[in-house]
C-alpha cells in the first residue's frame, strides 16, 4: 500500500528536525580536541647545529649519526671497533672519565632457547662518568652502539648513542649536577643484550644500582614513547611528567610491554635491581634491522624529541635525591595536551567500580524517566557487542585481503607507507559503527544504544582493572564521563543547550584518552594487528554516541515517507565510511608499491655440513618470494645438522659446497671422576665469524655444568639430539675455551661445532638480488654457517 502524499503544511511540520548548529558546534569542538591530541603526539622542530650550548641540538647529534652509521657494525667487527674508538675519543674530548669495559658476559637471564642452552658474547662497553658535586646516587644514560649485521643502524641505535653524546656535551657545558651521571654505550645488544648484562652485573659503577634512562629506536620516525618502567614507578613517572618536555607515555604501554617476550638493554638492568625508564620512537618500522636503516631516513624531529627528554630527565634526576625512588605502587598515567595526567594505581579498581555504578544509575534513570524500557536497555547492551566484535574482525579481513594482493607485507613489521592502510582501518571501524547505529537507532532507541556502549566500556574497565590495571583508564574514564554526561542531561531540559554541552564534554574525554591509543597502537603492533587499533577506535565511537546522534537526522515522531527518508539519510555516513575504507586501502596499495627504494623483503641463509660436504640454502619465508623461491623448496628440519640456528621451521634447497673451513675443536683435557667426565676444549674459528656455537650430543651424556671463557653457566636438560649448547657472539680469533662436566660413562663424546659469518655474495651459485628485492630485518639474514662434528674417545680409567 502506498504512502499518501503530504500537504505542504504537513510536509513542513513532518520534515526531519535537524540540529545543525548543535551538531556543528559539537563536531568542531571534538575536531579541535582531536587536533590538540595529535599536536601532543607530534615531534618538535629540530634545532640547528648552532643552537645554544646548553640546549640539545638534533643538528649536532645528527653529525654523530652520520659518523657511526656509515655501514653495518656488528659486535666484534672491525667496523664496530672504529665506532667505539670514535665514541671514546669524543667522550674524552669532553673531559669525561672514560674507559672500555672488556669482558665476557652472558645474555640477560643467561639462558636462551634459540641457543639450546646459553648465550654469551665478548663485549666492549664504553663507560664515561661525570662526577656529581654531592652525589646521592647515579644516573645511567644507556644506549647500544652496535648494529645488526644486515643494516648500519642509523636509527637503531645510532639515535640513542648520538643523543647521549649530545646530552653529555650539554651537561658539561653547564654547572655540574649534584649526582653522578654515568654514560653507558653498550656492545652486543643486538646479539644477546650481553653488554648491558655484563655492565649491570660486574662493573664497579653499577654495584650500588641507580636510575637508568635507556634510549632506543625501532623505526625511523614518530614521537618518542616512554614505554617501559621498573616496578613501583609512581615517583619515576612524577619526574617524567614534570621534567620531560614532551612526556608521551602510557601505563597501558608499560603493562603490554611487560607481558610481551621482547627485551632491550633495560631488561638487563631491571634484572639487577635498577630502577628507570625506557624510551623509543617506533614508527617507520619497515626499515627496522634492514639495510634501509640509514641516517638519511631518520626523522630529525624524533631525534630532537629523544634529546629534549633525555637532557631534561638527566638534569632532574641529576638534581634530586636518588635514595628513594621506589613508591610502593605503580601510577596510572597518559598524555594529554599540555602534559601528563597521572593518579595512583590503587585508585584503578575503585574508579572502575564507580564507573560501573554510574552507568547502572544512568540506565535506571533512563527507564524511570521513560526514555527507555528494561527491554530496550537489555537490547542496547547486547547489541552493542556487535561493533566491538565486527570492527576488529573487519580490520583483520581487510589486512588479510591486502596481504593476499601483496604477500611481501607478511615479512615487514609495517608497510613502508602505512598511513593509508591505517586510515582505511579507522574508516572501516566507523562504517561498522555507523551501520550498526543506523539499523538499530529507530528500533532500540538512541538512549538505550548509548547506555549499551557505556555499559561495555564500564565492564571492560573492571576487567582491565583486575587483569591489566595500567590500561583500565582507557575504558573506565570514558565510561565515567559518559555516565556523568547522561545524568547531567537527564537533570536538564532536553531541548536546552546543556545536554549537547554534556555530550560534547564526554566525547572530548573519550577523544583525549582513546585517540592517542588508536594512533600509537598502529606503529606499536604493526598492520598485522591493526584489529586491536580498530577495537579501540570503535570503543571511542561508542563513548561518543550522543555526539554521533546529534549528526543523525530526527524523524520528529513521524512515520512513513519522512521516517524512511530519515533512515536513509542516517545510513549515508555508514556508506561514506565504507567507501572511504575501500578507497583508502586501494590508494595504499597504489602508493606503497615495492621498488628499488622500497624493496620487497627476502630472507636467505647458507649452511654447509662439513661432515658430508652437503650445502643448503635456507629461508624463514613461509610463502617464499619469487627470488627466494629460486633457492629453496619445501620445509625441512635443520636442528640435527645446525643446532645453533634454533628450532624455527626453515625452507631448504640444495646449494653448491663452498671451499670454506669449518671451526676447529681442540681437546685440552679430559678427566673422569666416578660417574662424571669433564671435557675441556677450545673452539677456534678458521675464518672471521660473527658467532660460534658448540652443542653436546645428548646420547653421550647429560651436561651437569658448563664454564665458557671463565664464566660459569647454569644448565637445563634438553631432550633433542643435540642437547645443551652454547652460542658465543663476537668470538676472539684465538677461540673460546669451553668446559663441560657430563654425567656419562660412555667412551665417546660427540660435539657439534658451528660458526657463522655474514654475506652470501662470494658463494657459488648465489645470484645477487635485483632492484626491488631487499633483505628482511632478521638476525639470521645473509648468514653463512658451517658445522662439523667432533668425536672424542674417553677410555675407561
Amino acid at each position: 500500500m502506498g504512502v499518501p502524499p503530504l500537504r505542504p503544511a504537513d510536509r513542513a511540520l513532518a520534515r526531519p528536525r535537524r540540529r545543525p548548529l548543535a551538531a556543528l558546534a559539537a563536531l568542531v569542538a571534538l575536531l579541535a580536541v582531536g587536533a590538540g591530541v595529535l599536536v601532543t603526539l607530534d615531534t618538535p622542530t629540530p634545532r640547528p647545529a648552532d643552537a645554544p650550548a646548553g640546549e640539545f641540538s638534533a643538528g649536532r647529534a645528527y653529525r654523530t649519526v652520520q659518523q657511526i652509521a656509515t655501514r653495518p657494525h656488528v659486535a666484534g667487527s672491525a667496523a664496530n671497533d672504529q665506532v667505539r674508538e670514535h665514541l671514546v675519543s669524543t667522550l674524552r674530548g669532553l673531559g669525561l672519565e672514560t674507559e672500555v669495559q672488556d669482558a665476557v658476559a652472558p645474555e640477560a637471564g643467561q639462558l636462551s632457547g634459540a641457543a639450546g642452552g646459553a648465550t654469551l658474547a665478548r663485549v666492549r662497553n664504553v663507560v664515561a662518568r661525570l662526577p656529581g658535586t654531592a652525589s646521592t646516587g647515579r644516573v645511567f644514560l644507556v644506549a647500544h652502539y652496535d648494529s645488526v649485521q644486515s643494516g648500519p643502524g642509523g636509527n637503531d641505535d645510532a639515535a640513542g648513542t648520538s643523543t647521549i653524546l649530545e646530552v653529555a656535551r650539554a651537561l658539561t657545558a653547564g654547572p655540574r649536577p649534584r649526582n653522578d651521571v654515568v654514560l653507558v654505550l653498550t656492545d652486543a645488544e643486538e646479539a644477546c643484550l650481553c653488554g648491558a648484562s655484563g655492565f649491570a652485573a660486574d662493573h664497579p659503577l653499577a654495584r650500588d644500582g641507580g636510575v637508568v634512562l635507556n634510549l632506543e629506536a625501532r623505526g625511523s620516525t614518530g614521537p618518542v614513547i616512554m614505554f617501559e618502567t621498573s616496578r613501583n614507578n609512581a615517583k619515576l613517572v612524577d619526574v617524567f611528567g614534570r621534567a620531560a618536555p614532551h612526556p608521551v607515555g602510557t601505563s597501558f604501554a608499560v603493562e603490554i610491554y611487560r607481558a610481551l617476550p621482547n627485551d632491550t638493554d633495560f631488561t638487563a638492568f631491571l634484572d639487577h635491581g635498577f630502577v628507570g625508564l625506557n624510551s623509543a620512537y617506533i614508527d617507520g618500522g619497515a626499515v627496522y634491522h634492514t639495510p634501509l636503516d640509514t641516517p638519511a631516513v631518520m626523522d630529525r624531529g624524533s631525534l630532537q624529541m629523544h634529546g629534549d627528554n633525555a637532557l631534561g630527565l638527566a638534569r632532574e634526576f641529576g638534581r634530586i635525591d636518588l635514595r628513594d625512588l621506589r613508591s610502593g605502587h605503580d601510577d596510572t598515567y597518559f598524555p594529554v595536551p599540555g602534559g601528563l595526567v597521572r593518579y595512583p594505581g590503587w585508585l584503578t579498581l575503585p574508579l572502575a567500580l564507580l564507573a560501573l555504578l554510574a552507568v547502572g544509575l544512568l540506565g535506571w534513570l533512563l527507564r524511570r524517566r521513560g526514555r527507555a524500557t528494561g527491554g530496550t536497555l537489555a537490547a542496547g547492551f547486547g547489541l552493542a557487542l556487535a561493533p566491538i566484535v565486527l570492527a576488529p574482525l573487519g580490520a583483520w579481513l581487510l589486512w588479510t585481503a591486502i596481504t593476499t594482493v601483496r604477500p611481501g607485507y607478511a615479512e615487514l613489521l609495517d608497510p613502508y607507507r602505512p598511513v593509508w592502510f591505517r586510515l582505511a582501518v579507522v574508516a572501516l571501524a566507523a562504517a561498522v559503527l555507523f551501520t550498526w547505529y543506523a539499523l538499530l537507532r529507530r528500533r532500540v532507541g538512541p538512549a538505550a544504544l548509548a547506555f549499551g556502549g557505556l555499559a561495555w566500556l564500564a565492564l571492560f574497565g573492571v576487567l582491565l582493572a583486575v587483569l591489566v590495571p595500567g590500561g583500565a583508564y582507557l575504558t573506565t574514564l570514558p565510561a565515567l564521563a559518559g555516565a556523568a554526561a547522561g545524568l547531567a542531561a537527564l537533570a536538564t531540559r532536553p531541548d536546552g543547550p546543556w545536554p549537547v554541552v554534556a555530550a560534547t564534554l564526554a566525547g572530548a574525554v573519550a577523544v583525549i584518552i582513546l585517540l592517542p591509543t588508536v594512533v600509537l597502537l598502529f606503529p606499536a603492533l604493526g598492520m598485522g594487528m591493526g584489529a586491536v587499533a580498530a577495537l579501540f577506535a570503535v570503543l571511542l565511537g561508542l563513548a561518543a554516541l550522543p555526539v554521533v546522534d546529534l549528526l543523525h537526522p530526527q524523524a520528529g515522531g513521524q512515520r512513513g515517507l519522512v521516517a524512511l527518508r530519515a533512515r536513509r539519510s542516517g545510513a549515508l555516513p555508514a556508506v561514506a565510511a565504507g567507501l572511504a575504507a575501500v578507497v583508502l586501502a586501494g590508494v595504499g596499495l597504489a602508493v606503497d608499491r615495492f621498488d628499488a627504494a622500497y624493496p620487497v623483503p627476502t630472507h636467505l641463509m647458507y649452511a654447509l655440513d662439513a661432515d658430508t660436504g652437503k650445502a643448503r640454502w635456507l629461508s624463514h619465508e613461509t610463502d617464499p618470494q619469487p627470488w627466494t623461491d629460486g633457492y629453496v623448496g619445501g620445509p625441512t628440519g635443520v636442528a640435527d645438522d645446525f643446532p645453533g640456528l634454533g628450532d624455527g621451521e626453515l625452507r631448504a634447497g640444495p646449494a653448491p659446497a663452498a671451499n670454506l673451513p669449518a671451526p676447529k675443536v681442540e681437546l685440552l683435557a679430559d678427566t673422569r671422576t666416578g660417574q662424571q667426565r669433564t671435557l675441556r676444549v677450545r673452539v677456534v674459528p678458521q675464518r672471521p665469524v660473527r658467532l660460534l656455537s658448540l652443542h653436546v650430543d645428548s646420547s653421550t651424556g647429560t651436561v651437569k655444568s658448563a664454564v665458557v671463557a671463565g664464566v660459569r653457566l647454569p644448565v637445563k636438560e634438553l631432550r633433542d639430539r643435540w642437547g645443551y649448547g652454547i652460542v658465543f657472539h663476537a668470538p676472539p680469533s684465538e677461540g673460546v675455551e669451553v668446559t663441560f662436566t657430563l654425567a656419562s660413562t660412555v667412551e665417546e663424546v660427540r660435539l657439534r661445532a658451528m660458526d657463522a659469518s655474514d654475506g652470501l655474495d662470494a658463494l657459488p651459485g648465489f645470484r645477487p638480488r635485483p632492484a626491488g628485492v631487499g633483505v628482511v630485518g632478521s638476525h639470521s639474514s645473509e648468514m653463512l654457517a658451517i658445522a662439523k662434528t667432533y668425536k672424542f674417545s674417553l677410555p675407561e680409567a
